[in-house]
Protein backbone atom coordinates (compact mmCIF):
# COMPACT_ATOMS: atom_id res chain seq x y z
CA UNK A 1 0.00 0.00 0.00
CA UNK A 2 1.21 3.40 -0.66
CA UNK A 3 2.47 6.04 2.14
CA UNK A 4 -0.54 7.80 2.96
CA UNK A 5 1.58 10.27 4.29
CA UNK A 6 3.28 11.14 1.01
CA UNK A 7 -0.13 11.46 -0.49
CA UNK A 8 -1.33 14.07 2.24
CA UNK A 9 1.86 16.37 1.98
CA UNK A 10 2.37 15.80 -1.99
CA UNK A 11 -1.55 15.71 -3.24
CA UNK A 12 -1.64 17.72 -6.50
CA UNK A 13 -3.62 20.80 -6.75
CA UNK A 14 -7.50 20.95 -7.98
CA UNK A 15 -6.36 23.35 -10.25
CA UNK A 16 -3.95 20.98 -11.76
CA UNK A 17 -6.25 18.40 -12.63
CA UNK A 18 -8.14 21.23 -14.76
CA UNK A 19 -5.41 22.88 -16.34
CA UNK A 20 -4.76 23.43 -19.56
CA UNK A 21 -1.18 21.92 -19.13
CA UNK A 22 -2.08 18.76 -17.78
CA UNK A 23 -2.50 15.81 -20.24
CA UNK A 24 -3.14 12.33 -18.56
CA UNK A 25 -3.51 11.01 -21.43
CA UNK A 26 0.55 11.93 -23.06
CA UNK A 27 0.95 10.62 -19.60
CA UNK A 28 2.20 6.54 -18.87
CA UNK A 29 0.38 4.87 -16.16
CA UNK A 30 3.16 4.78 -13.62
CA UNK A 31 3.36 9.11 -14.39
CA UNK A 32 -0.06 9.23 -13.81
CA UNK A 33 -0.15 6.89 -10.49
CA UNK A 34 2.67 9.55 -9.27
CA UNK A 35 0.77 12.46 -10.12
CA UNK A 36 -2.32 11.79 -7.75
CA UNK A 37 0.31 10.21 -5.67
CA UNK A 38 -1.52 6.97 -5.94
CA UNK A 39 -1.05 3.13 -6.26
CA UNK A 40 -2.64 0.03 -7.80
CA UNK A 41 -4.12 -0.58 -3.89
CA UNK A 42 -6.07 2.79 -4.42
CA UNK A 43 -6.14 5.32 -1.76
CA UNK A 44 -6.66 5.59 2.21
CA UNK A 45 -9.67 6.09 3.23
CA UNK A 46 -8.63 9.33 5.06
CA UNK A 47 -6.72 10.06 1.70
CA UNK A 48 -9.88 9.85 0.53
CA UNK A 49 -11.70 12.16 2.82
CA UNK A 50 -9.27 15.25 2.67
CA UNK A 51 -8.92 14.86 -1.81
CA UNK A 52 -13.36 15.48 -1.17
CA UNK A 53 -12.52 18.47 0.66
CA UNK A 54 -10.07 19.46 -1.70
CA UNK A 55 -11.96 18.34 -4.98
CA UNK A 56 -15.57 18.33 -3.96
CA UNK A 57 -17.72 15.53 -4.52
CA UNK A 58 -18.11 14.06 -7.89
CA UNK A 59 -21.54 15.49 -9.08
CA UNK A 60 -22.28 18.62 -11.18
CA UNK A 61 -23.33 21.07 -8.45
CA UNK A 62 -26.63 22.00 -7.06
CA UNK A 63 -27.60 25.75 -7.31
CA UNK A 64 -28.52 26.46 -3.65
CA UNK A 65 -31.87 28.43 -3.83
CA UNK A 66 -33.01 30.93 -1.35
CA UNK A 67 -36.50 30.20 -0.55
CA UNK A 68 -37.30 33.71 0.57
CA UNK A 69 -35.80 34.86 -2.49
CA UNK A 70 -37.82 31.99 -4.64
CA UNK A 71 -41.06 33.52 -3.21
CA UNK A 72 -40.23 36.82 -3.64
CA UNK A 73 -39.04 36.18 -7.18
CA UNK A 74 -43.20 35.86 -8.18
CA UNK A 75 -43.82 39.34 -7.05
CA UNK A 76 -40.83 40.55 -9.27
CA UNK A 77 -42.33 40.66 -12.99
CA UNK A 78 -44.13 43.04 -14.72
CA UNK A 79 -47.72 42.10 -13.84
CA UNK A 80 -46.41 41.85 -10.52
CA UNK A 81 -45.30 45.39 -10.59
CA UNK A 82 -48.88 46.76 -11.74
CA UNK A 83 -50.69 44.90 -9.02
CA UNK A 84 -47.62 46.58 -6.17
CA UNK A 85 -47.99 50.14 -7.60
CA UNK A 86 -51.99 50.01 -7.23
CA UNK A 87 -51.50 49.02 -3.52
CA UNK A 88 -49.34 51.99 -3.43
CA UNK A 89 -51.89 54.17 -5.02
CA UNK A 90 -54.89 53.06 -2.20
CA UNK A 91 -52.37 53.89 0.43
CA UNK A 92 -51.70 57.20 -0.99
CA UNK A 93 -55.79 57.85 -0.86
CA UNK A 94 -55.02 60.30 2.01
CA UNK A 95 -56.86 63.75 3.20
CA UNK A 96 -58.45 64.06 0.02
CA UNK A 97 -61.68 65.73 -0.12
CA UNK A 98 -65.17 63.94 0.10
CA UNK A 99 -66.64 65.21 -3.25
CA UNK A 100 -64.37 64.76 -6.51
CA UNK A 101 -65.47 68.17 -8.29
CA UNK A 102 -65.13 71.37 -6.15
CA UNK A 103 -68.29 73.19 -5.51
CA UNK A 104 -69.80 70.09 -4.84
CA UNK A 105 -69.81 70.57 -0.95
CA UNK A 106 -69.75 73.23 1.32
CA UNK A 107 -67.10 71.64 3.66
CA UNK A 108 -64.60 71.52 1.12
CA UNK A 109 -61.51 69.90 2.42
CA UNK A 110 -63.38 69.66 5.56
CA UNK A 111 -64.32 65.62 5.36
CA UNK A 112 -60.96 64.41 4.45
CA UNK A 113 -61.19 60.40 3.72
CA UNK A 114 -58.41 57.85 4.48
CA UNK A 115 -56.27 55.60 2.86
CA UNK A 116 -58.15 53.12 1.16
CA UNK A 117 -57.28 49.99 3.44
CA UNK A 118 -60.16 47.49 1.54
CA UNK A 119 -57.97 47.78 -1.92
CA UNK A 120 -54.90 47.59 0.09
CA UNK A 121 -55.39 44.77 1.89
CA UNK A 122 -57.20 42.77 -1.13
CA UNK A 123 -54.27 43.43 -3.42
CA UNK A 124 -51.94 42.59 -1.14
CA UNK A 125 -53.47 39.27 -0.32
CA UNK A 126 -53.98 38.46 -3.61
CA UNK A 127 -50.26 38.97 -4.61
CA UNK A 128 -49.37 36.61 -1.60
CA UNK A 129 -51.59 33.95 -3.16
CA UNK A 130 -50.65 33.74 -6.46
CA UNK A 131 -46.99 33.87 -5.08
CA UNK A 132 -47.44 31.18 -2.78
CA UNK A 133 -49.35 28.91 -5.34
CA UNK A 134 -47.04 29.72 -7.72
CA UNK A 135 -44.02 28.92 -4.90
CA UNK A 136 -45.91 25.85 -3.99
CA UNK A 137 -46.24 24.23 -7.02
CA UNK A 138 -43.24 24.87 -8.16
CA UNK A 139 -41.38 23.46 -5.06
CA UNK A 140 -43.55 20.31 -5.14
CA UNK A 141 -42.28 20.14 -9.03
CA UNK A 142 -38.73 20.65 -7.31
CA UNK A 143 -38.83 17.76 -4.99
CA UNK A 144 -40.17 15.02 -7.69
CA UNK A 145 -37.32 15.15 -9.71
CA UNK A 146 -34.96 15.93 -6.61
CA UNK A 147 -36.37 12.63 -5.55
CA UNK A 148 -35.90 11.00 -9.09
CA UNK A 149 -31.96 12.25 -9.37
CA UNK A 150 -31.89 10.18 -6.37
CA UNK A 151 -33.07 6.93 -7.27
CA UNK A 152 -31.02 7.01 -10.17
CA UNK A 153 -27.73 7.77 -8.38
CA UNK A 154 -25.16 5.90 -9.57
CA UNK A 155 -22.62 3.35 -7.41
CA UNK A 156 -19.42 2.00 -8.42
CA UNK A 157 -16.43 -0.31 -7.25
CA UNK A 158 -13.38 0.85 -5.81
CA UNK A 159 -10.09 0.39 -4.04
CA UNK A 160 -9.82 1.62 -0.22
CA UNK A 161 -7.41 0.77 2.18
CA UNK A 162 -6.74 -1.88 -0.16
CA UNK A 163 -9.85 -3.51 -0.41
CA UNK A 164 -12.60 -3.58 -2.84
CA UNK A 165 -15.96 -1.89 -1.87
CA UNK A 166 -18.83 -0.12 -3.03
CA UNK A 167 -19.59 3.00 -2.85
CA UNK A 168 -21.63 6.23 -4.19
CA UNK A 169 -20.23 7.38 -7.36
CA UNK A 170 -20.17 10.89 -6.40
CA UNK A 171 -17.96 9.76 -3.16
CA UNK A 172 -14.95 9.30 -6.02
CA UNK A 173 -11.90 11.48 -6.03
CA UNK A 174 -9.00 12.07 -8.55
CA UNK A 175 -6.64 9.64 -7.79
CA UNK A 176 -9.12 6.51 -7.13
CA UNK A 177 -8.44 2.84 -7.96
CA UNK A 178 -11.80 1.53 -9.26
CA UNK A 179 -13.12 -1.20 -11.62
CA UNK A 180 -15.17 -1.49 -14.50
CA UNK A 181 -16.84 -4.12 -16.51
CA UNK A 182 -19.70 -4.96 -18.83
CA UNK A 183 -22.83 -3.03 -18.21
CA UNK A 184 -21.26 -0.20 -16.17
CA UNK A 185 -21.76 3.58 -16.19
CA UNK A 186 -18.34 5.07 -16.31
CA UNK A 187 -18.43 7.04 -13.32
CA UNK A 188 -15.50 9.70 -13.63
CA UNK A 189 -12.70 10.53 -16.28
CA UNK A 190 -10.64 7.40 -16.04
CA UNK A 191 -7.48 6.19 -17.43
CA UNK A 192 -7.10 2.44 -18.04
CA UNK A 193 -4.70 0.66 -16.19
CA UNK A 194 -3.96 -2.61 -17.23
CA UNK A 195 -6.12 -5.49 -18.24
CA UNK A 196 -8.20 -6.93 -21.61
CA UNK A 197 -9.60 -4.33 -23.98
CA UNK A 198 -13.07 -2.40 -23.75
CA UNK A 199 -15.38 -1.77 -25.94
CA UNK A 200 -16.90 1.53 -25.07
CA UNK A 201 -20.26 2.92 -25.72
CA UNK A 202 -19.65 7.17 -26.43
CA UNK A 203 -22.78 7.76 -28.09
CA UNK A 204 -24.62 10.28 -25.58
CA UNK A 205 -21.32 11.74 -25.98
CA UNK A 206 -19.80 11.90 -29.12
CA UNK A 207 -23.08 10.73 -31.07
CA UNK A 208 -21.17 7.28 -32.26
CA UNK A 209 -23.31 4.67 -32.62
CA UNK A 210 -20.77 2.21 -32.58
CA UNK A 211 -18.54 1.18 -29.40
CA UNK A 212 -15.13 2.20 -29.54
CA UNK A 213 -12.04 0.20 -28.73
CA UNK A 214 -10.00 1.22 -25.22
CA UNK A 215 -6.87 -0.42 -24.30
CA UNK A 216 -4.90 0.20 -21.49
CA UNK A 217 -3.38 3.70 -20.96
CA UNK A 218 -6.41 4.73 -22.54
CA UNK A 219 -9.00 7.40 -21.46
CA UNK A 220 -12.47 6.98 -20.96
CA UNK A 221 -14.99 9.42 -20.16
CA UNK A 222 -18.10 9.70 -17.31
CA UNK A 223 -21.20 8.80 -18.86
CA UNK A 224 -20.13 6.42 -21.06
CA UNK A 225 -20.99 2.50 -20.91
CA UNK A 226 -18.96 -0.13 -21.48
CA UNK A 227 -20.16 -2.68 -23.84
CA UNK A 228 -17.96 -5.32 -23.54
CA UNK A 229 -15.02 -6.24 -21.01
CA UNK A 230 -13.35 -5.52 -17.28
CA UNK A 231 -10.21 -3.56 -16.10
CA UNK A 232 -9.56 -1.51 -13.19
CA UNK A 233 -8.83 1.98 -14.32
CA UNK A 234 -7.76 5.39 -12.28
CA UNK A 235 -9.66 8.45 -11.30
CA UNK A 236 -8.36 11.19 -12.94
CA UNK A 237 -11.22 13.87 -13.11
CA UNK A 238 -14.54 14.63 -10.97
CA UNK A 239 -17.64 16.40 -11.27
CA UNK A 240 -17.32 19.70 -12.87
CA UNK A 241 -14.06 18.91 -14.32
CA UNK A 242 -15.05 15.92 -16.48
CA UNK A 243 -15.33 15.98 -19.99
CA UNK A 244 -19.09 15.60 -19.40
CA UNK A 245 -19.09 17.83 -16.37
CA UNK A 246 -17.76 20.91 -18.45
CA UNK A 247 -20.23 19.86 -21.74
CA UNK A 248 -23.27 20.69 -19.04
CA UNK A 249 -21.48 23.93 -17.48
CA UNK A 250 -21.68 25.38 -20.80
CA UNK A 251 -25.44 24.20 -21.31
CA UNK A 252 -26.00 25.77 -17.86
CA UNK A 253 -24.41 29.30 -18.26
CA UNK A 254 -26.67 29.79 -21.32
CA UNK A 255 -28.91 32.87 -20.44
CA UNK A 256 -31.27 32.94 -23.32
CA UNK A 257 -34.89 33.20 -22.82
CA UNK A 258 -37.47 30.65 -23.61
CA UNK A 259 -40.35 31.45 -26.20
CA UNK A 260 -42.69 31.72 -22.90
CA UNK A 261 -40.76 33.97 -20.99
CA UNK A 262 -40.39 36.23 -23.68
CA UNK A 263 -44.14 35.94 -24.64
CA UNK A 264 -45.06 37.21 -21.03
CA UNK A 265 -42.38 40.08 -21.08
CA UNK A 266 -44.12 41.05 -23.93
CA UNK A 267 -47.52 40.97 -22.44
CA UNK A 268 -46.29 42.26 -19.64
CA UNK A 269 -44.27 45.41 -21.34
CA UNK A 270 -47.87 45.81 -23.43
CA UNK A 271 -50.20 46.40 -20.00
CA UNK A 272 -47.40 48.73 -18.53
CA UNK A 273 -47.65 50.93 -21.69
CA UNK A 274 -51.28 50.85 -22.15
CA UNK A 275 -51.79 51.46 -18.11
CA UNK A 276 -49.04 54.79 -18.30
CA UNK A 277 -50.87 56.02 -21.34
CA UNK A 278 -53.84 55.95 -19.75
CA UNK A 279 -52.85 57.64 -16.79
CA UNK A 280 -51.62 60.19 -18.43
CA UNK A 281 -55.06 60.54 -20.12
CA UNK A 282 -56.54 60.79 -17.30
CA UNK A 283 -54.53 62.97 -15.43
CA UNK A 284 -54.28 65.61 -18.22
CA UNK A 285 -58.32 64.99 -18.84
CA UNK A 286 -60.09 64.94 -15.27
CA UNK A 287 -57.71 67.37 -13.31
CA UNK A 288 -56.74 70.22 -16.03
CA UNK A 289 -60.38 70.19 -18.40
CA UNK A 290 -62.44 69.63 -15.42
CA UNK A 291 -61.30 70.44 -12.13
CA UNK A 292 -61.29 67.20 -10.59
CA UNK A 293 -59.82 66.45 -6.86
CA UNK A 294 -56.96 64.18 -7.07
CA UNK A 295 -58.67 61.85 -4.64
CA UNK A 296 -60.97 61.15 -7.81
CA UNK A 297 -58.03 60.69 -10.38
CA UNK A 298 -56.63 58.37 -8.13
CA UNK A 299 -59.87 56.11 -7.56
CA UNK A 300 -60.08 56.13 -11.81
CA UNK A 301 -56.34 55.45 -11.71
CA UNK A 302 -56.62 52.65 -8.78
CA UNK A 303 -59.55 50.90 -11.15
CA UNK A 304 -57.26 51.28 -14.26
CA UNK A 305 -53.93 49.64 -12.63
CA UNK A 306 -56.48 46.96 -11.21
CA UNK A 307 -58.50 46.63 -14.81
CA UNK A 308 -55.65 46.68 -17.09
CA UNK A 309 -53.80 43.42 -15.81
CA UNK A 310 -54.78 39.53 -16.01
CA UNK A 311 -53.95 39.48 -11.99
CA UNK A 312 -53.88 35.75 -11.83
CA UNK A 313 -51.70 34.81 -15.38
CA UNK A 314 -48.69 34.21 -14.26
CA UNK A 315 -49.89 31.62 -11.17
CA UNK A 316 -51.93 29.95 -13.63
CA UNK A 317 -48.88 29.53 -15.98
CA UNK A 318 -47.14 28.20 -12.92
CA UNK A 319 -49.55 25.61 -11.74
CA UNK A 320 -50.28 24.03 -15.21
CA UNK A 321 -46.43 24.02 -16.06
CA UNK A 322 -45.51 22.69 -12.63
CA UNK A 323 -48.45 19.71 -12.70
CA UNK A 324 -46.61 18.99 -16.07
CA UNK A 325 -43.53 18.45 -14.16
CA UNK A 326 -45.20 16.10 -11.77
CA UNK A 327 -46.79 14.24 -14.11
CA UNK A 328 -43.53 13.91 -16.23
CA UNK A 329 -41.82 13.22 -12.90
CA UNK A 330 -44.16 10.07 -12.34
CA UNK A 331 -43.02 8.91 -15.94
CA UNK A 332 -39.32 9.16 -14.76
CA UNK A 333 -38.37 12.06 -17.12
CA UNK A 334 -36.07 14.90 -15.61
CA UNK A 335 -37.37 18.03 -16.06
CA UNK A 336 -34.56 20.73 -14.78
CA UNK A 337 -36.35 23.98 -15.83
CA UNK A 338 -39.92 24.50 -15.89
CA UNK A 339 -40.80 26.47 -19.27
CA UNK A 340 -38.49 23.61 -21.22
CA UNK A 341 -42.43 21.91 -21.41
CA UNK A 342 -44.04 24.65 -23.14
CA UNK A 343 -41.14 24.92 -25.72
CA UNK A 344 -40.89 20.95 -26.07
CA UNK A 345 -45.00 21.26 -26.56
CA UNK A 346 -44.41 23.62 -28.63
CA UNK A 347 -42.05 21.64 -31.58
CA UNK A 348 -43.41 20.47 -34.71
CA UNK A 349 -40.01 18.70 -35.43
CA UNK A 350 -37.43 17.57 -33.43
CA UNK A 351 -33.93 16.69 -34.95
CA UNK A 352 -31.76 14.79 -32.57
CA UNK A 353 -29.73 12.02 -32.86
CA UNK A 354 -31.22 9.02 -32.53
CA UNK A 355 -28.41 6.28 -31.08
CA UNK A 356 -27.41 6.68 -27.28
CA UNK A 357 -29.89 9.77 -27.31
CA UNK A 358 -33.70 8.48 -27.91
CA UNK A 359 -32.49 5.09 -28.47
CA UNK A 360 -30.20 3.35 -25.82
CA UNK A 361 -27.92 1.53 -28.13
CA UNK A 362 -28.27 -1.84 -26.74
CA UNK A 363 -28.99 -5.46 -28.52
CA UNK A 364 -31.39 -7.57 -26.29
CA UNK A 365 -31.14 -11.61 -26.94
CA UNK A 366 -34.71 -12.60 -28.07
CA UNK A 367 -34.22 -16.54 -28.01
CA UNK A 368 -30.76 -18.11 -27.74
CA UNK A 369 -29.72 -20.17 -30.10
CA UNK A 370 -26.46 -23.13 -29.19
CA UNK A 371 -24.42 -25.64 -30.69
CA UNK A 372 -23.47 -28.77 -28.95
CA UNK A 373 -24.44 -30.30 -25.85
CA UNK A 374 -23.87 -27.14 -23.49
CA UNK A 375 -27.40 -25.24 -23.21
CA UNK A 376 -27.72 -21.05 -22.03
CA UNK A 377 -27.79 -21.53 -18.78
CA UNK A 378 -24.36 -23.65 -19.32
CA UNK A 379 -22.48 -20.71 -21.21
CA UNK A 380 -23.69 -18.25 -18.59
CA UNK A 381 -22.37 -20.05 -15.84
CA UNK A 382 -19.23 -21.39 -17.37
CA UNK A 383 -18.94 -16.77 -18.33
CA UNK A 384 -19.10 -16.21 -14.84
CA UNK A 385 -17.24 -18.62 -13.82
CA UNK A 386 -14.59 -17.14 -16.18
CA UNK A 387 -15.16 -13.36 -15.13
CA UNK A 388 -12.83 -11.49 -12.43
CA UNK A 389 -13.91 -12.72 -9.06
CA UNK A 390 -11.86 -9.83 -7.54
CA UNK A 391 -14.01 -6.94 -8.64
Amino acid sequence: MADTKAKEVDTPAAADVDSDEFQIGEMSIEEALAHFNTSKDGLSSTEATARVAQYGLNALPEVEVNKCMKFLSFMWNPLSWVMEAAALVALCMDNGPTPWVTGYNPDGLSNPLPPDWYDFIGIVALLLVNSAIGYYEESQAGDAVAALMDQLSPECKCKRDGKWETIAAKELVPGDIVTIKLGDIIPADLKLLNGEDLKVDQSGLTGESLPVTKSEGAEVFSGSVVKRGEIDALVHATGVNTFFGKAANLVANTEEHGHLQEILRQIGNFCLAYICLWIVILVIVLAAAYNWYYRGIINLILVVLIGGIPIAMPTVLSVTLALGVNQLAKKDAIVTRITAIEEMAGMDILCSDKTGTLTLNQLTVDVPSTCGRFGASDIIKMAALSAKREG
